[in-house]
């Protein structure tokens, strides 16, 4: 991710649903250093921001609903969040939630692309997003996994105004010269149950030993540290309650 701080239409911000949430705390501790606090208030419901040095970089929370997934989600900054859901219908997609208030750090909207892949809106108030990108256990780039690519082209840059960057090899996504994200095709690869998604990659001082570390820590890896041809070394991973996101060399975004 070649953005440094959030800008309206990129990513802002992720957030893990998990299943068990003392033991991520203790997951992503041990991965990634991150200091986790969790927000007291009895309507915060278990919220937890995980913070680098001073530097908000992620949040985990409980599961809200019975039907919601072991997941990370993926946050984009937009200026306001109701005309932003108001966008996602007219093109296509689905509002699952909100708009709504958080407090006064901000406004939510979750939404669902016309492909099924679900992602999150934010209209900053109090709080912005993530205080670092691209840092050793920070956010660092953003991929979109669905299979209707064509159809989420049109989506995304309608609702966004991102650009588009495609090669033989991968489609980028990007915003005034800047590329955050891509997008792949999922094939006959990806098990017909596994739904389009939004997958989170943290930038690493070591792909490699960020693998290992996660096996050792009771994670999975799921597809083994490799070199992206004229690209990075990347690896996916699953935490131990089985959410999964991606880790790539910090200083390699774009």
């Amino acid at each position: 991710m070649k953005l440094d701080k959030p800008v309206t239409g990129g990513p802002c911000w992720t957030e893990l649903g998990t299943s068990d949430l003392e033991a991520a705390k203790r997951f992503y501790a041990e991965l990634f250093g991150w200091r986790a606090q969790t927000d007291p208030r009895q309507e915060a419901g278990g919220y937890t921001v995980a913070h680098l040095g001073d530097a908000a970089v992620a949040a985990l929370s409980p599961l809200y609903q019975e039907s919601q997934p072991v997941a990370w989600n993926v946050s984009f900054a937009v200026a306001d969040a109701d005309a932003a859901a108001e966008q996602v219908t007219a093109a296509g997609g689905t509002v699952l939630l909100g708009p709504m208030d958080v407090f006064d750090v901000g406004r939510f909207t979750v939404a669902m692309d016309p492909t099924g892949a679900v992602f999150q809106m934010w209209q900053a108030r109090a709080f912005p997003g993530a205080g670092v990108f691209n840092a050793p256990g920070s956010l660092g780039w953003v991929e979109l996994l669905t299979r209707g690519p064509e159809r989420a082209v049109d989506f995304y840059t309608t609702v966004f105004g991102w650009s588009v960057n495609s090669s033989e090899r991968y489609t980028q996504w990007g915003l005034g010269g800047e590329d955050f994200g891509g997008m792949v095709r999922m094939d006959e690869k990806f098990p017909p149950e596994v739904p389009p998604h939004w997958l989170p990659y943290f930038a690493a001082a070591d792909v490699d030993a960020t693998a290992a570390a996660a096996t050792e820590a009771g994670g999975t890896v799921l597809m083994e540290p490799a070199s992206v041809p004229d690209g990075p070394r990347i690896a996916v991973l699953r935490d131990p309650q089985g959410a999964v996101f991606g880790v790539y060399p910090a200083g390699a975004e774009g």
